[in-house]
């Protein structure tokens, strides 16, 4: 067994809802883009090839650091689990693109991949001092479909803004994009779930299993076994979340012609589930509720972002920006970019102070161990970039070795 499949951890979590799949569950995402499906070994990716190699895998999805497989009823798990563990192991020490290269990958995942960053980069920041957000919802034969929440839901200007502003910017960014379809819900207002009579909730036609919810003192409360997975956690961590407060839940009641009707919402760190309990007993998963950010939160992530580059051992200074993420917590889509945002305010405190840039010791994935382009930008912008003739890989040196090894303190 080599180094690397020494260092590789990979966790085997059970479905509690469906003794056919299981949850592989590794320390790092897999490869960096949005969610994956596949159902046979055809697709040109060494991840799919490598588990449908395995008798017995019958689908295969892959999501962030999670990999969840599903096997034929006749399979049993004792065999399937450790040639599923060996052909994820020996796919990842192999190469850097497990689910494919970007010229093998699904159009409609690349668009989508590359529409939630334009959205993230240029749309939402501006967007979210409204109290609004605008997110991509799907991609499908080149058509995307956009829904507005928050602020924006309801807004007079809202179709306006989709149109003229958002509209534009996509399609001369992106010219394969098809079509865009807004499929918000405008009439339902900020708040639409309960506020009016006659919507409907979207939902993903999954039911919850019967026995999962039930009701303690007026409030919904559900079998931690099913939770843990849909949070991104094992059950042991699911439960110290919420004695701690770190997982938390929220049961709200219909009202008119919603009414008996009760939504239920727990969120972690990093995730959400929610479900919609019917009179008569019955739930069915639905989308969880979008929190938006709370303005200067990425600026508070600064110090805890300095604190952990400074403790990084003098032997090996260096992470990339989605080990950073992960080191402080972060799984979710858009948690890189939430990390960049704290270390250009590291930088801009840095700068300020005459000391070298803390925000060096991150770097991109490669064996060039160098910070991304945004990095080199920010420091000329600051008036603390290369000096004359110095090169950036220089100037990126220099920064480390003014370092050392008490990080910028």
């Amino acid at each position: 067994m080599s180094d690397s499949q020494v260092r590789r951890r990979i966790q085997a979590q059970s479905s509690a809802s469906d003794p056919h799949i299981m949850g592989f569950i590794l320390d790092e995402i897999v490869q960096p883009g949005p969610p994956v499906r596949f159902d046979s070994a055809d697709a040109d990716a060494p991840l799919a090839q490598a588990l449908f190699a395995v008798a017995g895998v019958c689908h295969v999805e892959v999501s962030a650091a999670a990999i969840w497989v599903r096997k034929a009823e006749e399979a049993e798990w004792s065999v399937l689990k450790p040639a599923i563990a060996t052909a994820i192991r020996t796919t990842l020490d192999q190469g850097d693109a497990p689910l494919g290269t970007p010229e093998q990958m699904d159009p409609d995942a690349l668009l989508m991949q590359a529409v939630e960053e334009l959205l993230d980069r240029q749309v939402n920041p501006s967007v979210a001092a409204h109290g609004g957000h605008i997110g991509a919802e799907r991609v499908v034969d080149g058509a995307v479909y956009l829904r507005m929440s928050g602020g924006c839901q309801g807004c007079a200007a809202s179709a306006a803004t989709l149109r003229d502003g958002v509209e534009r910017m996509l399609r001369s960014a992106l010219p394969q994009i098809r079509e865009i379809i807004d499929v918000t819900d405008h009439a339902e207002g900020e708040t639409p779930f309960y506020t009016r009579d006659g919507g409907q909730t979207p939902a993903f036609n999954r039911p919850v299993p019967p026995d999962v919810l039930h009701w303690v003192d007026e409030e919904i409360a559900i079998d931690p076994e099913y939770l843990a997975p849909r949070l991104g956690m094992d059950m042991d961590a699911l439960l110290e979340g919420l004695r701690l407060g770190e997982v938390t839940s929220v049961t709200e009641m219909g009202t008119g012609l919603q009414a008996g009707t009760s939504r239920i919402v727990f969120r972690s760190a990093t995730r959400a589930w929610a479900a919609e309990v019917f009179t008569d007993g019955t739930a069915r998963e639905i989308p969880p509720p979008r929190v938006i950010p709370a303005a200067g939160k990425d600026a508070a992530l600064a110090p805890l972002v300095r604190a952990h580059l400074e403790g990084l051992p003098p032997a090996d200074p260096f992470i990339t920006y989605g080990a950073l993420a992960r080191a402080l917590g972060y799984w979710a889509p858009g948690s890189v970019a939430r990390m960049t945002r704290a270390l250009e305010e590291t930088m801009r405190e840095d700068a300020a102070a005459g000391r070298p840039f803390i925000a060096a010791r991150a770097v991109s994935r490669g064996a060039e161990k160098m910070s991304a382009r945004g990095f080199f930008d920010l420091a000329c912008a600051l008036g603390s970039g290369p000096l004359p003739d110095e090169t950036e890989s220089d100037f990126h040196a220099r920064q480390i070795a003014g370092l050392g090894a008490g990080g910028s303190s």
